[in-house]
């Protein structure tokens, strides 16, 4: 017999309702709606249009109704870090701030006057990012914060829409950076340092947890009868990681690709000290209690405002081409330092590259092929660096690489492998469907 489920995929860029079959061990993902995700912008405010995200989940499950497959559940992931805020009654309370919202900067150093870094880390074991919940809440209005409000992460806000029950799903709880990981509770201390009521946060829940029948409305728009909703790992990373198949007691690591970047492993228990804060890692919570530890790299930022560069010059590039003019250039010829400040900002990225080049003493790269490679092996070297890093802190040695995003750019994923020196395997594009459905197969029992 056939066992259907549906995972509904947030992404900051675009989003998927993806329906999936279990049938004698073997599962098979079809792709039913994709959309995209675009802020808003207004003056010097970025806003997420959650309506329009609403409208394009329920127009998914409305597709998969006509198919009329037995459905056994839903659930949602999202990235990390917003969240959406509801009035007593279930109404959304507008405006959604984007975690690029420049307020985030000024509510990260209003939480900091008010608690010391070396506090927030020890207590939540995750890094000083101005993005964090934590820090947009410092930049809240009080009005909006009301002790009958309800807040939660993007992912738990939309199971909660779905079923009517307001449950923050323990992944999603970890990355907000108001959450106790070794307790797994919202943290007493920072809530009280800030002045945030309790009240607002709802239970936290595992992951795997069944919360409810789709609400009856929504049943008979979309026509889907007995569909229970689940909170799977509500953090896209998360279910990600579910989704991997990994050997028993094999030592891995993954690396997720794209315009930034992220490099982590999976462990039994969080990693808080001096070292760990120092160098920039972080622990968030995942399936089965495991925690995921991780740190921020750079990503293909640096290389896309090259092209940018060019193409406003009449030399636009494809990634074949400057793959293949990358590919051609001397190796190792110069490499830049990507905490170098100038780095960090947009605009003229080629002249930047060639100026630290010249600074630094080192034959200074002219030519697209040469600059592209310049920035690749640069990556390569420091994703070298950054996982030395983590064997460090982790007492592991990892003999496994796995590349989320990987299709991005082939050269990169060669210059990684060949820097790291360990296998390397690129997952599918659709690996955080994969392992919410994992989740909801294992919390409907359809799987052990």
């Amino acid at each position: 017999m056939e066992h259907f489920f549906v995972a509904c995929d947030l992404g900051v860029e675009n989003g998927r309702v993806t329906l999936a079959s279990l049938n004698k061990g073997k599962l098979v993902l079809s792709e039913i709606r994709k959309f995209q995700n675009a802020p808003s912008r207004e003056k010097n405010s970025i806003y997420w249009n959650v309506p329009a995200l609403y409208r394009e989940i329920i127009e998914g499950l409305r597709a998969v109704g006509s198919h009329e497959e037995p459905v056994h559940s839903v659930s949602c992931t999202s990235w990390g870090a917003d969240y959406l805020l509801f009035e007593p009654d279930g109404t959304l309370i507008t405006p959604t701030f984007h975690h690029a919202d420049p307020r985030g900067e000024s509510g990260m150093n209003q939480v900091l006057s008010k608690i010391p870094w070396e506090t927030i880390y020890e207590e939540t074991g995750v890094q000083k990012n101005p993005s964090n919940t934590l820090s947009q809440l410092g930049a809240e209005k009080s009005k909006r914060i009301h002790r009958k409000n309800l807040l939660m992460p993007v992912a738990d806000g939309f199971n909660y829409l779905l079923s009517g029950i307001a449950r923050v799903e323990m992944s999603q709880a970890s990355a907000t950076q108001l959450f106790d990981p070794a307790n797994k509770t919202w943290s007493g201390r920072l809530l009280e340092a800030m002045a945030l009521p309790p009240e607002i946060f709802p239970p936290v829940v595992a992951a795997g947890t069944k919360l409810g029948a789709l609400r009856p409305d929504i049943a008979r728009e979309t026509r889907l009868e007995d569909v229970e909703i689940v909170a799977s790992c509500s953090h896209e990373s998360a279910a990600a990681l579910v989704g991997l198949p990994v050997a028993e007691k094999e030592s891995w690591a993954f690396l997720q690709m794209g315009s930034s970047g992220t490099i982590g492993t999976q462990l039994l228990a969080p990693i808080v000290n001096d070292i760990s804060r120092e160098w920039n890692f972080t622990n968030q919570l995942g399936h089965g209690g495991s925690v995921r530890f991780s740190k921020p790299v750079p990503g293909l930022w640096v290389l896309d405002e090259c092209k940018r560069f060019w193409k406003e010059r009449d030399r636009e590039i494809d990634d074949d081409l400057l793959g293949h003019l990358a590919t051609s250039s001397e190796p190792f010829e110069s490499l830049i330092d990507f905490a170098d400040p100038r780095f960090a900002s947009p605009g003229e990225m080629p002249l930047k590259i060639q100026a630290f080049c010249k600074e630094t003493g080192q034959p200074v790269p002219r030519r697209p092929g040469p600059v592209a490679r310049c920035v690749l092996e640069s990556l390569a070297l420091m994703y070298r660096r950054t996982l030395q890093e983590m064997e460090y802190v982790t007492g592991r040695r990892f003999t496994r690489l796995y590349f989320f995003g990987g299709s991005r750019h082939r050269l990169l994923n060669h210059f990684t492998a060949n820097a790291l020196e360990i296998p390397a395997v690129i997952v599918p594009e659709n690996i955080t469907s994969i392992g919410s459905i994992v989740v909801q197969a294992l919390a409907t029992g359809q799987i052990k």
